[in-house]
Order: structure tokens, then sequence, then C-alpha cells
């Protein structure tokens, strides 16, 4: 299951999934980051908790994917408690 966070001006989605197990049976949730373009979309997906690029397709400039791994750090935490909560919870 995936669970939005936020869509950037440049139609950027970012989404979350919820924890599932690994290969290795570690707990892990992925963080998402997806575009449209006119061939497709360009895409790069992290998996906590070690903030590496699990699938990467398309065109992200380097400075853009630092900007995203940046935000999957700082945001670590409440990806954990809001996939564990099924998703953001809006007043």
């Amino acid at each position: 299951m995936m669970y939005p966070f936020c869509k950037y001006a440049d139609e950027t989605e970012v989404t979350f999934s919820n924890i599932v197990k690994n290969e290795d049976g570690q707990e892990v949730l992925y963080v998402h980051f997806e575009r449209p373009m006119e061939y497709g979309f360009d895409s790069i997906r992290f998996e906590l908790p070690t903030y590496k690029v699990v699938y990467e397709e398309g065109h992200y400039s380097e400075n853009e994917k630092e900007m995203f791994k940046k935000v999957v750090e700082k945001g670590a935490p409440y990806f954990y408690e809001w996939s564990r909560e099924g998703g953001i919870k809006s007043a």
C-alpha cells in the first residue's frame, strides 16, 4: 500500500509505503518520488532505514536526487509514524 505525502510544483508526487519485510526479513518502508514526463515517468525510490536507492528510472538530476534523499532522511520518523497509522490523517 502506498500513501500520498505531497506533490511538488513540477508535478513530482511523493508517496510512502506501509511497513513491510524485505527479502532479508527486515522491516522496511519505501518513499517514492515520481514525475510525469512526455516519454513516461521519472521515478526514484528510497528504502528506509538504509536510505539507499532501490529503484531509479528516468532523468532526475543529481541535485534533485540529493534533495529527495534529504527529504527522506529528515522525514524518516514521520514516514514510520504515518505508515503505522495507515497514512497521514487530516483534521
